[in-house]
């Protein structure tokens, strides 16, 4: 009986401490992290023709669907389908202003 209640008991605590606090997804995480409104961002056309915003800083990528102010998706046909353009690579740094 008491190995009956463990094995109930050990998952939900696993559970529970999953749900523990929601992580910031607007950071990026590596050695020099940084708001990812600071690094640099390209364009991924999907295969259906739409864009998407691409980040990669080398250790970590982010997408993100590029949307107009309705929601709706924006196809602008800057590259073909697969294809990804911009300066996404450079991501972890923003040219100098000076």
């Amino acid at each position: 009986m008491k190995s009956f209640k463990i094995a109930l008991i050990l998952p939900a605590i696993g559970l529970l401490s999953a749900c523990a606090v929601p992580e910031d997804k607007s950071r990026d995480r590596g050695i020099d992290s940084k708001h990812l409104s600071q690094l640099q961002a390209g364009i991924w056309v999907d295969p259906n023709g739409c864009d998407h915003w691409i980040i990669d800083d080398g250790l970590e990528g982010y997408l993100s669907a590029r949307t107009d102010r309705y929601g709706k998706p924006v196809c602008s046909g800057v590259a073909p389908p697969t294809v990804a353009t911009g300066p996404f690579k450079s991501g972890s740094s923003l040219p100098d202003p000076r």
